[in-house]
């Protein structure tokens, strides 16, 4: 057992409060890992504030780097000392859904008030999204991890572990995009971001980004877009259309806003496809005619965390940084100490941030 400093969330929607908090070692097939950095992403904010609801006192943070410090029995080709990205995709190995390629659905439940962390008296605390990052270290399966090299900078191989493989995995895996194709993407946030540099990746001729701030559109068209239109428009579909010369392929919806998901259809070429990424808060629905996806063979689809394989697109994203192809340094807005953790939040909560991350010493 050892103590270690983590926010932890006591109530929904109120500040986090840092504390000492028990981490026990990792047990078969687990590894423990010494973070360097853990991103702020907007699900993080959402489970704080009570959206999904889930089980308190909690310690959420899901998009993290760090080194390997221990290992349980029974961890193959991972090493104490090495770099690791660390997520928040648990997978078995075993379930239909991951023997079939997509241990982003593993359907083998994981209980995190059960996890390795308890209160500084020995109470349940539970572990968010089998990650509980926002602390000085977590103990992980190792399914969780992907070993990366010395050539990354840490806050980078942060960001990997969530935004960037949700918004490049839903064009290139979800989307299916080819090269000539054409994207609309809803929302220039962080995943938004990321999904355009997918675009970008695979080669769309027209990738259109659609925002409510101008600012975001000028900070998009940096990341690949090559059009910008704003969603405060009496009709941005129009628009759009109106830049690509026809409909979509797809419409990446990276926001958890209703209106986004009520008027994405609107964007779509024949035989278009909707890719769900962003989060409404639960009990929130969308609606739109069936008739007319029906008629015209459009689709909607959502994907989870990009639908990636970790240890196959990880390590993709890596070298592409590393060939300058895909922008990291960029998506950082801000640097804070774990300390500042609300201080981030707020800032992150105002719409402006890209990514702030949260650096760890050690």
């Amino acid at each position: 057992m050892q103590k270690i400093k983590a926010a932890v969330c006591h109530e929904f929607g109120a500040p986090l409060k840092l504390e000492e908090i028990i981490l026990r070692a990792p047990e078969a097939g687990e590894i423990k890992v010494d973070l360097d950095a853990v991103a702020i992403c907007h699900s993080d904010i959402s489970f704080a504030e009570g959206a999904w609801g889930g089980s308190l006192p909690a310690v959420y943070g899901h998009e993290a780097a760090g080194k390997v410090s221990a290992v349980g029995t029974g961890v193959n080709g991972i090493a104490v000392g090495d770099n690791v990205v660390v997520t928040l995709i648990r997978s078995c190995g075993t379930c239909p859904t991951c023997a079939g390629g997509a241990p982003t659905l593993c359907s083998t439940p994981y209980d995190g008030d059960k996890g390795p962390i308890k209160t500084a008296d020995g109470g349940t605390l539970h572990q968010a999204m089998a990650c509980g990052a926002f602390a000085e270290a977590v103990v992980v399966d190792q399914r969780q991890v992907v070993k990366i090299g010395n050539d990354i900078p840490m806050e980078c191989a942060a960001l990997i572990a969530c935004g960037v493989i949700t918004g490049v995995g839903a064009v290139v895996n979800a989307a299916g995009l080819r090269a000539g194709q054409d994207v609309v993407v809803i929302g220039a946030g962080g995943v938004g971001l990321n999904a355009i540099q997918g675009a970008r990746i695979a080669g769309a001729r027209r990738i259109v980004a659609v925002d409510m701030s101008e600012e975001k559109l000028e900070v998009a068209r940096e990341f690949g877009a090559t059009d910008g239109i704003l969603a405060t428009e009496a009709k941005p579909w129009t628009a759009a259309k109106r830049a690509m010369g026809r409909g979509a392929d797809a419409v990446i919806v990276t926001v958890g806003a209703i209106p986004a998901y009520d008027t994405a259809p609107r964007y779509l070429a024949f035989g278009g496809k909707v890719v769900m990424v962003g989060m409404p808060h639960s009990g929130q629905k969308s609606s739109y005619e069936p008739v007319v996806l029906a008629a015209v063979g459009q689709g909607m689809v959502g994907s989870k965390m990009g639908d990636v394989v970790i240890q196959r697109d990880i390590p993709w994203m890596v070298d592409l940084y590393s060939q300058g192809r895909l922008k990291l340094d960029e998506l950082i807005s801000g640097r804070w100490k774990l300390e500042q953790i609300n201080e981030a939040i707020a800032d992150t909560k105002t719409g402006g941030a890209r990514r702030n991350v949260i650096l760890l010493d050690r």
